[in-house]
């Protein structure tokens, strides 16, 4: 893992964050209904924290091995609008994205689970894993959350995305300014 100071200034250039969702935005667990519907559930801090991502001017994007009808609804419900669903090799896609975005690599941070984003997480400029990915990710990885995925782990990275560049206690600070 990189010094802390490396790893500061990393994050600070930060503009466009990438998700894998089975395993990060969820707990890995899929669930399928009587009715063959597959349900998924995605923590809610999360979600205000990729929203929270968005209004300080930076993109977040989905890049997921599966296809899920829910994960679409999700993307749409978070203002998501890079979502790359049943991709199979991860690297391309998020190289296509980056591509698209206009940014470098150094400017991408990935966060995921499994083997399949090994390769993205090697690439980028803040390579994230979540505290239970697996070893070879976890040993790979620039940055590991404390939470497991599904459990506020996006959030996590996203307050020390945020929090490098000095724009995190701002937000905190508008939320307890609400006090009388």
């Amino acid at each position: 893992m990189p010094a802390a100071a490396d790893i500061d200034h990393r994050l600070a250039r930060v503009q466009l964050l990438l998700l894998d969702v089975d395993g990060v935005l969820t707990d890995g667990g899929v669930t399928w209904g009587n009715d063959g519907i597959e349900h998924k559930t995605f923590n809610i801090r999360d979600g205000l924290g990729l929203r929270l991502w968005q209004r300080s001017g930076c993109r977040a994007g989905i890049v997921t091995g599966r296809s899920s009808r829910v994960v679409q609804l999700r993307a749409e419900e978070l203002g998501i609008d890079i979502v790359r669903q049943g991709v199979e090799d991860k690297l391309a896609a998020a190289a296509g994205i980056v591509a698209e975005c206009g940014l470098a690599w150094e400017q991408v941070a990935f966060i995921g689970d499994d083997l399949p984003d090994l390769p993205v997480v090697l690439r980028c400029g803040v390579g994230a894993a979540v505290a239970d990915a697996c070893p070879e990710l976890v040993a790979a990885a620039d940055l590991v959350t404390r939470l497991p995925g599904g459990r506020g782990a996006v959030r996590e990275l996203i307050e020390r995305l945020l929090g490098a560049r000095g724009g995190w206690s701002p937000i905190v600070s508008r939320y307890a300014a609400v006090r009388p």
